[in-house]
């Protein structure tokens, strides 16, 4: 990760560091190239019940970053279908167990409670938000989609996805710092 004087917009290859992490800012503008899981609320609340229970977890989480999306079905010749970006207040529930296991950036939209930021601070994470409302143009960045975990939960179930150049915005950093609070 290089960052040019007095610009904003970086390209990040996966998978990134907590160094790297912890020079993102607020208000950056990252392109993302790499591999990145996906999960949403049924997903991660099996997640969750498996740590409680002191269970191996179904993937590796560690420095992972997952982006809180469901994606709708793939057309003839697609890779994915849409993929825009879920409330990520939704996880929020869930999110600290994770965060704690190695979690290291989030994509979703929306805001995110007290607990998730001083818990991404405690963890040097980054949440990231993807522009909602442009799932179609986002899924173009969807090179490699596999479900690799929980396959019964359809459109929630965890996939790896390879993107290129995936756009989003850092909207809280690893210092606490709030693009939705500036």
């Amino acid at each position: 990760m290089k960052r040019e004087k007095n610009k904003m917009e970086l390209e990040i290859k996966l998978p990134i560091t907590k160094e790297n992490v912890s020079k993102l800012k607020s208000g950056d503008f990252v392109y993302l190239t790499g591999e990145i899981y996906t999960a949403r609320d049924a997903a991660h609340k099996r997640m969750y019940e498996l740590i409680k229970d002191e269970k191996e977890l179904p993937i590796s989480i560690e420095n992972e970053i997952i982006y809180y999306m469901g994606p709708s079905p793939a057309r003839k010749g697609k890779i994915i279908g849409s993929a825009g970006p879920t409330t990520a207040s939704r996880m929020d529930k869930y999110t600290p167990e994770l965060l704690d296991r190695g979690v290291i950036g989030m994509i979703g939209k929306g805001k995110r409670s007290k607990e998730i930021i001083e818990s991404m601070k405690k963890n040097t994470c980054v949440y990231f938000a993807a522009i909602g409302g442009a799932g179609a143009l986002l899924s173009k960045c969807i090179k490699k989609s596999e479900i690799v975990a929980y396959e019964d939960l359809g459109t929630e179930a965890i996939r790896k996805l390879y993107v290129e150049k995936l756009p989003v915005i850092v909207v809280i950093d690893s210092q606490g710092n709030n693009l939705y609070e500036r």
